[in-house]
């Protein structure tokens, strides 16, 4: 089934949706490379779905137009335009097996012979032995599965996926993002994933959007939306992050400097999106390491504050800890499970230290908690969101 990139590029040119008390999509422009894996993330209401409505042409922009390739489809029919939906809900038809609901589109198209491109296409998603089976005897991996590929055996330009994993419990979540992006990598079709799961876009997208109130807060890969955040919400809403504020005294070589209740941070130049002196100084809760207050090892360079532990949780994989820094804050620092050390208890007084490669700054006008309240949420959300 492996096949190059068909169609074009998916163009988004300054597309607005106003409903009547507000305004949903915000003056959104944006480019979608053909033959990759994009998906436009953010909290319920943020605008992601109603932005993947109007691609599918189940709603009308109030402004702005939409491309594939070179072909205006901002007001063809949907079903008039090269892309498929998979929804979370399936849709699959229950009276009809696995087998013909892969079928149903190429049957609707008048072909003849679909049994090749039938069997291909279950193979294509592992199903093939499962062919005449009804949908209600398969899983719900399964099942998400052949609505996958009963979308894709029409060869559209791009396949849209709204929320599609939703529905799942969390392990076989995981198991059919991994699915997910193999079926799109064999295939080459663009596809355009929306999702408000953090962990979901990671794993499977080239490219993310993040949306916030009907504009992209920030795009790009997920490592640089991740380690490089511009804005207080995608720090926050993209993982977890620890945020000092702090004032920018200076510059040493490739690096900012900034104090921070009296301490002394540094990080890199790239990493600085502020234009004024009072910044947000940002650092992930896993990229801390601690050390003893009484012990002599070097920081080599590392930023250190000094703190209090105030909590200890074990969840598996890593222990978290809550630290009381000197000034009442309170930061977050995750230790993989490794070597568990038994003084680390509620009390213990403890340094942070962390490389300055892994700090960021943010502008400190913006909210410091902007986007923290809405990680976790769950995945229904409104026709407009």
């Amino acid at each position: 089934m492996a096949g190059p990139a068909v169609g074009g590029d998916l163009r988004i040119l300054g597309v607005t949706k106003r409903f009547v008390d507000f305004v949903a999509v915000d003056d959104l422009t944006l480019t979608v490379p053909k033959g990759s894996f994009f998906a436009l993330l953010g909290p319920s209401g943020c605008g992601k779905t109603t932005t993947l409505r109007m691609v599918a042409g189940l709603e009308e922009p109030t402004e702005g137009s939409i491309f594939i390739g070179d072909e205006d489809i901002t007001w063809a029919k949907p079903y008039r335009r090269p892309v498929n939906t998979v929804f979370q809900s399936y849709a699959l038809f229950p009276h009809l097996d696995i087998f013909e609901n892969v079928a149903f589109g190429l049957r609707r198209r008048g072909v003849k012979d679909v049994k090749p491109q039938v069997e291909d296409m279950l193979e294509l998603v592992e199903l093939g032995q499962y062919a005449r089976r009804k949908p209600t005897q398969l899983s719900g991996g399964q099942q998400q599965r052949v609505a996958v590929a009963r979308a894709l055996i029409n060869r559209p330009d791009v396949l849209l996926l709204d929320e599609p994993l939703g529905a799942l419990d969390l392990k076989l979540r995981r198991q059919m993002q991994l699915e997910l992006k193999r079926i799109q990598t064999e295939v080459g079709i663009t596809f355009v994933h929306v999702t408000h799961d953090q962990e979901e876009a990671m794993t499977m997208a080239d490219t993310i959007a993040v949306m916030n109130a009907g504009r992209i807060e920030q795009m790009g890969p997920p490592t640089e939306l991740y380690e490089n955040p511009r804005t207080t919400f995608v720090a926050n809403f993209l993982g977890q992050s620890n945020l000092l504020t702090g004032r920018v005294t200076g510059r040493s070589g490739d690096d900012v400097l900034a104090e921070v209740e009296g301490r002394r941070v540094a990080f890199p130049t790239s990493r600085l999106h502020a234009t004024g002196e009072a910044v947000h100084i940002g650092v992930r809760p896993e990229k801390i390491q601690i050390s003893f207050a009484d012990d002599t090892a070097s920081f080599d360079g590392h930023n250190v504050v000094d703190g209090v532990i105030l909590d200890a949780s074990f969840i598996g994989v890593s222990m978290q800890y809550v630290v009381r820094l000197p000034w009442g804050q309170e930061v977050a620092v995750f230790a993989q499970n490794i070597r568990r050390d038994d003084r680390l208890v509620d009390g213990a007084a403890v340094h942070l230290h962390w490389d300055p490669a892994h700090t960021f700054a943010l502008d400190a006008s913006q909210d410091a908690d902007a986007g923290a309240a809405l990680v976790g949420e769950p995945a229904a959300e409104p026709a407009v969101g």
